[in-house]
Protein backbone atom coordinates (compact mmCIF):
# COMPACT_ATOMS: atom_id res chain seq x y z
CA UNK A 1 0.00 0.00 0.00
CA UNK A 2 1.11 3.61 -0.44
CA UNK A 3 1.86 6.02 1.96
CA UNK A 4 1.70 9.47 0.20
CA UNK A 5 -0.49 11.09 -1.96
CA UNK A 6 2.04 10.97 -4.69
CA UNK A 7 2.22 7.51 -4.81
CA UNK A 8 -1.92 7.17 -5.99
CA UNK A 9 -1.93 10.58 -7.03
CA UNK A 10 -2.82 11.33 -10.98
CA UNK A 11 -0.35 13.41 -11.91
CA UNK A 12 -0.79 16.94 -14.22
CA UNK A 13 -4.22 18.66 -13.51
CA UNK A 14 -6.19 19.56 -16.71
CA UNK A 15 -7.94 23.68 -15.77
CA UNK A 16 -10.05 26.02 -17.67
CA UNK A 17 -10.07 30.18 -17.36
CA UNK A 18 -12.87 31.13 -14.78
CA UNK A 19 -14.41 32.80 -18.12
CA UNK A 20 -14.27 29.67 -20.23
CA UNK A 21 -17.85 28.36 -21.04
CA UNK A 22 -19.82 25.26 -19.88
CA UNK A 23 -19.42 24.04 -23.23
CA UNK A 24 -15.49 24.28 -23.09
CA UNK A 25 -14.91 22.88 -19.58
CA UNK A 26 -17.16 19.52 -20.76
CA UNK A 27 -15.73 19.31 -23.80
CA UNK A 28 -12.13 19.49 -22.57
CA UNK A 29 -13.65 16.97 -19.88
CA UNK A 30 -14.77 14.41 -22.83
CA UNK A 31 -11.51 15.05 -24.48
CA UNK A 32 -9.15 13.72 -21.03
CA UNK A 33 -12.10 11.54 -19.95
CA UNK A 34 -12.27 13.26 -16.74
CA UNK A 35 -15.15 14.29 -14.41
CA UNK A 36 -13.23 17.54 -13.26
CA UNK A 37 -11.25 19.95 -14.51
CA UNK A 38 -9.81 22.99 -11.66
CA UNK A 39 -10.92 26.85 -12.52
CA UNK A 40 -7.89 28.52 -12.41
CA UNK A 41 -5.77 31.98 -13.21
CA UNK A 42 -2.36 31.84 -13.58
CA UNK A 43 -2.14 33.06 -10.23
CA UNK A 44 -4.53 30.70 -8.02
CA UNK A 45 -7.09 27.82 -8.34
CA UNK A 46 -10.12 29.41 -7.87
CA UNK A 47 -12.59 25.87 -7.87
CA UNK A 48 -13.40 22.99 -9.03
CA UNK A 49 -15.85 22.09 -11.81
CA UNK A 50 -17.52 18.34 -12.27
CA UNK A 51 -19.61 17.04 -14.77
CA UNK A 52 -21.88 16.79 -11.55
CA UNK A 53 -21.71 20.64 -11.04
CA UNK A 54 -22.19 21.46 -14.65
CA UNK A 55 -25.85 18.90 -14.71
CA UNK A 56 -26.98 19.77 -11.49
CA UNK A 57 -26.04 23.72 -11.34
CA UNK A 58 -26.48 24.48 -14.56
CA UNK A 59 -27.99 22.01 -17.33
CA UNK A 60 -30.96 21.28 -15.12
CA UNK A 61 -32.02 25.21 -14.43
CA UNK A 62 -31.82 25.40 -18.52
CA UNK A 63 -28.92 27.29 -18.06
CA UNK A 64 -27.21 28.30 -21.36
CA UNK A 65 -24.06 26.21 -21.20
CA UNK A 66 -22.76 28.48 -24.25
CA UNK A 67 -23.17 31.45 -22.18
CA UNK A 68 -22.27 30.47 -18.06
CA UNK A 69 -19.18 30.83 -17.18
CA UNK A 70 -16.57 27.82 -15.24
CA UNK A 71 -16.84 30.11 -12.26
CA UNK A 72 -20.61 30.78 -12.09
CA UNK A 73 -21.03 27.04 -11.27
CA UNK A 74 -17.64 25.51 -9.82
CA UNK A 75 -17.26 24.87 -6.09
CA UNK A 76 -14.80 27.44 -4.77
CA UNK A 77 -13.64 26.12 -1.23
CA UNK A 78 -11.54 24.10 -2.49
CA UNK A 79 -10.17 21.25 0.05
CA UNK A 80 -6.68 20.02 -1.58
CA UNK A 81 -3.57 18.10 -0.35
CA UNK A 82 -0.15 18.22 -0.74
CA UNK A 83 2.16 15.17 -2.86
CA UNK A 84 4.09 14.68 0.68
CA UNK A 85 0.64 13.90 2.92
CA UNK A 86 -0.34 10.59 4.08
CA UNK A 87 -3.06 8.51 1.97
CA UNK A 88 -4.76 8.21 5.22
CA UNK A 89 -5.11 12.24 5.44
CA UNK A 90 -6.46 11.79 1.71
CA UNK A 91 -8.94 9.21 3.07
CA UNK A 92 -9.69 11.51 6.04
CA UNK A 93 -10.44 15.02 4.29
CA UNK A 94 -12.43 12.95 1.62
CA UNK A 95 -14.26 11.74 4.04
CA UNK A 96 -14.85 14.91 6.29
CA UNK A 97 -15.91 17.18 3.57
CA UNK A 98 -17.92 13.99 1.19
CA UNK A 99 -16.45 14.92 -1.88
CA UNK A 100 -14.91 12.06 -4.27
CA UNK A 101 -11.30 14.18 -5.48
CA UNK A 102 -8.76 16.30 -4.14
CA UNK A 103 -6.16 18.56 -5.74
CA UNK A 104 -2.74 17.83 -4.96
CA UNK A 105 -0.89 21.14 -4.57
CA UNK A 106 3.03 21.90 -3.96
CA UNK A 107 3.94 25.18 -3.52
CA UNK A 108 0.77 27.03 -4.52
CA UNK A 109 0.56 24.74 -7.92
CA UNK A 110 -1.24 22.16 -8.65
CA UNK A 111 0.01 19.16 -9.34
CA UNK A 112 -2.13 16.31 -9.41
CA UNK A 113 -5.91 14.96 -8.34
CA UNK A 114 -6.10 12.64 -6.35
CA UNK A 115 -9.91 10.87 -6.87
CA UNK A 116 -12.02 7.88 -4.70
CA UNK A 117 -10.94 5.74 -7.13
CA UNK A 118 -7.18 6.02 -6.95
CA UNK A 119 -7.99 5.43 -3.20
CA UNK A 120 -9.21 2.26 -3.86
CA UNK A 121 -7.02 0.62 -6.47
CA UNK A 122 -4.12 1.86 -3.73
CA UNK A 123 -5.78 0.60 -0.44
CA UNK A 124 -8.17 -1.96 -0.98
CA UNK A 125 -6.67 -2.93 -4.93
CA UNK A 126 -9.45 -6.48 -4.50
CA UNK A 127 -12.15 -4.08 -3.70
CA UNK A 128 -15.30 -3.90 -6.04
CA UNK A 129 -14.18 0.17 -6.57
CA UNK A 130 -10.56 -0.49 -6.99
CA UNK A 131 -11.89 -3.26 -9.80
CA UNK A 132 -14.24 -0.67 -11.51
CA UNK A 133 -11.62 2.10 -10.97
CA UNK A 134 -9.33 0.35 -13.52
CA UNK A 135 -11.81 -0.48 -16.16
CA UNK A 136 -11.26 1.02 -19.37
CA UNK A 137 -13.98 3.77 -19.85
CA UNK A 138 -16.62 3.22 -22.93
CA UNK A 139 -15.67 5.01 -25.88
CA UNK A 140 -17.74 8.26 -26.89
CA UNK A 141 -19.55 8.59 -28.94
CA UNK A 142 -20.49 5.03 -29.44
CA UNK A 143 -21.98 2.73 -31.29
CA UNK A 144 -25.27 3.25 -32.39
CA UNK A 145 -27.65 0.90 -30.25
CA UNK A 146 -29.31 -1.67 -32.61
Amino acid sequence: MADFVREVMTPGVVAVRPDASLVEAAQLMRAQDIGDVLVATEQEVIGVLTDRDITLRAVADGADPLTVSAQAVCTPDLVMIGPDDAVSAAVELMRDHAVRRLPVVENGHAVGMVSLGDLAVSQDPESALADISRAMPDSWPGPTPA
